[in-house]
């Protein structure tokens, strides 16, 4: 690891777990997106990043989803948030446990707004609860219906199902949005080379219904051209 490398990794440790303790005295739902835009915008500088929407029209302005998203890097919610930093959208993430768990993203994870997905219990009645409080409570749901990241060199690998069931239960529309950038290449350039900079694409989809009963990933697919 090179010197530049392991600046930034004790950077982005200190970025994570100050706005960690700073989001952990905010209770706004809108406060707490105010709080994690920034975060994401110091993230993202540090790395010489820009993110770039496509189709900026696209993005409504307020409301519910229940907002999909792919995903190859690490850095992939802060760039969902910058690019979403203009509309009233404020979701709490689906998060593995590993985070809740980790010392470098723990802090940040459980007060930035989240909820747990621990993928080893037989019952999850009390994840699909959790939810639907969140949704009551004003805010929309963003998850990565991949799972996990896309190691692969596919543009996209199957989604789990389980997040239609969100969509459903809550009645959400989905907003698919498509990171073309490979974030996870985006993230390696900037550790090697400082001087770098980086635009990082996003697109938006059109709205997809809660109720949709074709296959939601061909849908995904069809819509950005994978």
């Amino acid at each position: 690891m090179t010197l530049h490398a392991i600046k930034q990794a004790l950077y982005a440790l200190y970025l994570t777990n100050s706005f960690g303790l700073k989001l952990k005295k905010v209770d706004a739902l809108l406060a707490k997106k105010a709080l994690r835009l920034e975060y994401a915008q110091a993230q993202l500088k540090a790395l010489n990043a820009h993110v770039k929407v496509l189709n900026e029209e696209k993005i409504p302005k307020e409301g519910q989803y229940l907002v999909v998203c792919n995903h190859r890097g690490i850095i992939d919610p802060p760039i969902l948030e910058v690019a979403l930093k203009d509309s009233n959208i404020f979701g709490v993430w689906v998060s593995k446990k590993e985070l809740y768990n980790s010392p470098f993203f723990g802090l940040f994870v459980r007060n930035a707004g989240s909820i747990l997905l621990d993928r080893e219990k037989s019952q999850m009645s009390g994840f699909f609860a959790e939810t639907k409080k969140a949704v009551k409570e004003g805010s929309s749901i963003f998850i990565f219906p991949e799972g996990t990241r896309n190691k692969t060199e596919n543009a996209l690998i199957a989604f789990k199902e389980g997040f239609r069931i969100i969509a459903l239960k809550n009645r959400l529309p989905i907003l698919p949005v498509y990171i073309r950038s490979h974030s996870n290449k985006v993230l390696g350039n900037a550790l090697e080379n400082k001087n770098l900079e980086q635009t990082i694409e996003v697109e938006f989809g059109d709205l997809i219904t809660y109720n949709e009963r074709e296959n939601i990933e061909e849908i995904y697919k069809k819509m950005f051209s994978l």
